[in-house]
């Protein structure tokens, strides 16, 4: 596993060797960020990488000239991975990782986002919610981006305000994109 483009650009992530985690593969990673070029301003963008992971996707937003990355992980042998990874690309003023399980960092307050990456365990009975529980906690910003990687046959529960407006496949793998449309009632 490796950066694709920008300042770290083939600079390699090292994930846990057992199937506890999922890393994003290669060329999901490129389509993922090749489908944001024209939709975000990496300068200054703000990003939230939810099950985090070894934490490639926020990584890759890094070095591509995301301004500070905040990683959910609640995975211990996990999070080491993590940690050493945002270590050797020297960037740990520009990251923050936050120790605790996605339900629980959603059950809090927080700023909103430029763009929020999620990659839950496909086997999570909670993720058709997921788009609703990110949106509702407003955790994107106004024109900001969620984007979901899942199981390609599942369908999310989705609101009139929520608004997928990309979904792609890459095997058993898919790639959703969901924007809020906030009523101007």
């Amino acid at each position: 596993m490796r950066i694709i483009a920008g300042k770290h650009r083939g600079r390699i992530l090292h994930t846990v060797n057992d199937l506890s985690v999922r890393p994003a593969t290669d060329r999901v990673k490129s389509a993922i960020f090749n489908s944001l070029q024209s939709r975000i301003d990496w300068n200054g963008a703000t990003v939230l990488d939810l099950f985090a992971g070894s934490g490639s996707i926020g990584l890759e937003a890094l070095s591509r000239g995301a301004k500070n990355i905040t990683f959910v992980e609640s995975s211990s042998p996990v999070l080491e991975f993590l940690k050493n990874n945002i270590l050797n690309l020297n960037e740990e003023v520009n990251c923050n990782i936050i120790p605790i399980s996605v339900e629980q960092y959603l059950s809090s307050s927080h700023s909103p986002f430029s763009i929020v990456f999620a990659d839950p365990p496909y086997e999570d009975s909670e993720l058709p919610q997921l788009p609703q529980k990110i949106f509702f906690t407003n955790l994107v910003e106004q024109d900001g981006l969620l984007v979901i990687e899942h199981p390609v046959k599942l369908k999310f529960d989705l609101t009139d305000e929520i608004r997928c407006v990309r979904n792609s496949n890459y095997g058993r793998t898919a790639v959703s994109f969901f924007q809020f449309e906030r009523s101007t009632k």
